[in-house]
């Protein structure tokens, strides 16, 4: 089994991420860690954002010239069993991400690795911010839009 990607973006959010690439140019999302934001996907201006040597990074979207995607590197150890599905919803986040003069906000969905697929990632090395400086990158399985949240996440009924 080819290990799965250890993000994913809805189409939604994807299409949001179109338009603020257009506006913005290049774009990152780094995975905050909590305070302010809580646990929030925060979209910056690509490089407005300090990569630290130690932060991981989780994908490079297939959205425009791409997009990477980042986590801290502890925060990474305690996600690592867990899928992030950057999705999008109605009405305005915390902080300085790019989404929020737009009425909407970026939301971060999780969904836990099978025990297979947690085997498949154990044999793959993490890309840290001192190997992306160093030019390595992520192995991708395809492409990293998924339809609905839904359709990488299940969620509750209401």
């Amino acid at each position: 089994m080819p290990a799965p990607n250890r993000a994913l973006i809805t189409a939604a959010a994807a299409d949001l991420l179109r338009t603020l690439q257009d506006r913005h140019g290049a774009l990152m999302f780094h995975q905050s860690g909590g305070c302010c934001d809580g646990s929030s996907p925060m979209c910056y201006p690509d490089g407005d954002f300090v990569v630290g040597d130690r932060d991981v990074l989780l994908a490079v979207f297939d959205v425009g010239d791409g997009v990477p995607v980042w986590i801290s590197g502890p925060q990474f150890d305690a996600w690592k069993h867990t899928q992030l599905v950057i999705d999008v919803v109605p009405g305005r986040g915390g902080g300085f991400s790019l989404e929020a003069p737009e009425g909407k906000r970026f939301l971060s969905r999780g969904r836990a690795f099978t025990d297979e697929e947690n085997r498949a990632l154990a044999g793959e090395t993490v890309v840290t911010g001192a190997a992306y400086e160093r030019g390595e990158r992520p192995v991708s399985s395809g492409t990293h839009v998924v339809a609905e949240g839904v359709d990488a996440c299940p969620m509750p009924l209401r």
